[in-house]
């Protein structure tokens, strides 16, 4: 049965992996084609996903009964925005947003830019104004409405990034470019002007060419077209730009007509006229840009993979054997959790080593990395706590901890892009892989022990289970757990003081990130002392272990809660909820844990013989 489990598992996953394109469209190679957004070299397959979660949350788009891929919707958000305005693609939540664009009647959260459109001189307002405000300030509906603005502004600059939505193509351009007698942008420079971005679609369109190039440097949302030198990687450009620089005597880039060529193939529905067109393409940028191209093909292999989804599933599938082997009583079972949850475990690896190499830095660079990699951490102890405990006490951990985690980071990764550009302060490849790797792990063990806490106590309060064996065991996994916390949150509290006395010129602010680390090192130590003096006993060294994950998720994500000091990078404002419910849910577990020991389901446990 387990067998034929893991195959059914693996056999998803391969198909997923090589699903074929629309229609015989080569969409997986116009994905792999590499384009500067926010500052990094990407593949338009990791724009495009990342474009859709920051919009709808989601991957794919359901339209008319068919599921529309990420790229697919690309596509026609690029070259058919006629049609790409009728996809549910925005994502509303908040009625009272959805009442000012006379939405409030309409069924569902999902609303295409056509839904929205009579409505966005209001959206305009209401986001402008919510905008203007402090973030920490703003109202709900404030939020919701400048968010909202957001996302309609990142599609509309997508839409216009090639060509001018419902004025001429871009291969229509590249025709009127061609039949010049001469430039025509130093002819029109004073007529163009510089017209900024706007989200409505009653914009008034330039009425000539330059004042249209100029519009698509302005609003262009990413660079399209790579440098023709190898020695100048940073030099990429705007459609808009590359159109002005052939008007004015350059020669025209390939790029240009390989689009032009694919976008018009895309409108006819004609795969041949799309491969050919991407073909000649790709043949340029091999030879003019080789490492570029190669590393995005990379990346595309890393997205139509998902290591980190089909992890979150084996750790499910982990959690649940364990649960079953302590129901049944089935030894085996136990055995295929723990080899379940070194599956999943791979996958989690495979997928961190591939970030590392896509970014060509250590594991943590932002929240989203440390999520993963603090489950990375917990995952990596519970497997070998339960190498030398059994029980399942480890590969449970594995399981819910190692799936928790890549759930975080599924939520943060709704935020964009998470191989986003390096911070100023961060920038700095020593010091991530030193103290900001060490002090992670401190976060993952924290988080560990606090979930055997959990173990300990539920299945103390609530059920006959945990003889004095388990209770023994958790005890001493818990205090293990603690002590290697201990251990990489002194070390790496002590390198970010070195590292911020060379970044700031001080070891020690009092920033509140600072303040937070400090409070790790503190609690944990606190706990220790307590139970060598004898001051606790199994249930007192619970109890403080799960607040010891409240301060470390105080530490990890309440800075950006604040928002203020050097480590803040950006209010949260949906995590700040998520945080507050965490904890509380926690403060009731302790609660409970606190219970006179009469009241435990298993207060024999605690006897003495």
């Amino acid at each position: 049965m387990m067998r034929r489990l893991l195959a059914i598992v693996l056999l998803a996953l391969a198909l997923r992996a090589q699903a074929a394109p629309l229609d015989d469209f080569d969409l997986k190679g116009f994905g792999s084609l590499p384009v500067v957004h926010e500052g990094r070299r990407k593949p338009l397959d990791t724009l495009a996903r990342s474009s859709l979660l920051l919009l709808r949350g989601k991957q794919t788009v359901r339209h008319e009964d068919r599921t529309i891929s990420a790229i697919e919707w690309f596509l026609d958000v690029v070259a058919r925005p006629s049609l790409a305005d009728l996809y549910p693609t925005f994502r509303i939540d908040d009625q009272e947003v959805l009442d000012s664009l006379g939405l409030g009647s309409r069924k569902g959260r999902y609303f295409s830019f056509h839904d929205i459109g009579p409505g966005l001189a209001e959206l305009e307002r209401q986001g402008s104004r919510g905008e203007s405000i402090e973030v920490t300030k703003r109202t709900r509906f404030e939020r919701a409405a400048a968010n909202l603005y957001q996302r309609v502004i990142v599609y509309y600059r997508l839409r216009n990034t090639f060509a001018i939505a419902g004025e001429k193509t871009l291969a229509e351009e590249l025709q009127e470019l061609a039949k010049a007698a001469e430039p025509v942008v130093k002819k029109n420079t004073k007529r163009s002007g510089s017209k900024a971005a706007d989200p409505h679609a009653d914009h008034a369109h330039p009425d000539s060419a330059a004042a249209r190039w100029d519009f698509l440097v302005q609003t262009g949302i990413f660079l399209p077209l790579p440098p023709a030198d190898q020695n100048s990687p940073d030099m990429w450009k705007t459609i808009g730009a590359g159109l002005k620089d052939a008007a004015e005597g350059q020669a025209a880039h390939p790029a240009l007509a390989g689009y032009a060529q694919m976008f018009d193939a895309w409108h006819a529905r004609d795969p041949f006229a799309f491969s050919r067109a991407m073909g000649g393409y790709e043949s340029w940028l091999r030879q003019h840009q080789p490492k570029v191209t190669s590393k995005a093909v990379y990346e595309c292999y890393f997205n139509a993979a998902a290591p980190f989804y089909w992890g979150m599933v084996l750790y499910v599938i982990a959690t649940l054997l364990v649960f079953y082997a302590w129901l049944m009583g089935s030894k085996q079972s136990l055995t295929w959790a723990w080899r379940v949850a070194l599956a999943a475990f791979v996958l989690h690896t495979t997928g961190l080593l591939f970030r590392m190499v896509i970014e060509g830095r250590p594991p943590v660079t932002n929240l989203y990395s440390s999520a993963i990699f603090v489950g990375w951490v917990a995952v990596a102890l519970g497997l070998i706590l339960e190498r030398r405990f059994s029980g399942g006490l480890g590969s449970v951990a594995c399981g819910v901890v190692g799936f928790s985690t890549l759930i975080i980071a599924h939520h943060l990764n709704l935020q964009g892009d998470t191989m986003e550009m390096m911070r100023a302060v961060l920038d700095s490849n020593f010091w991530l892989a030193t103290h900001v790797v060490t002090i992670t792990i401190g976060y993952g063990a924290c988080f560990l022990a606090a979930f055997f806490a959990h173990i300990f106590i539920l299945r103390g309060r609530f059920t006959r289970s945990l003889d004095r064996h388990t209770m023994l065991t958790l005890t001493r996994m818990t205090y293990g757990v603690l002590c290697f916390a201990l251990l990489f949150s002194v070390v790496g509290t002590v390198l970010g003081g070195i590292w911020a006395d060379q970044s700031w010129g001080r070891f020690w602010g009092w920033d509140p990130k600072e303040n937070g680390a400090l409070l790790i090192v503190l609690w944990i130590a606190i706990i220790l002392h307590a139970r060598w003096g004898g001051f606790i006993r199994e249930r007192g060294l619970m109890i403080l272990a799960i607040f010891g994950g409240v301060v470390t998720s105080l530490s990890w994500f309440g800075v950006n809660m604040l928002g203020i000091g050097l480590h803040s990078y950006g209010f949260m404002d949906k995590a700040f909820f998520s945080l507050m419910a965490f904890i509380a849910a926690e403060t009731v577990v302790a609660v409970i844990g606190m219970s006179a020991l009469a009241d435990w389901k298993s207060a024999k446990a605690f006897q003495v013989k």
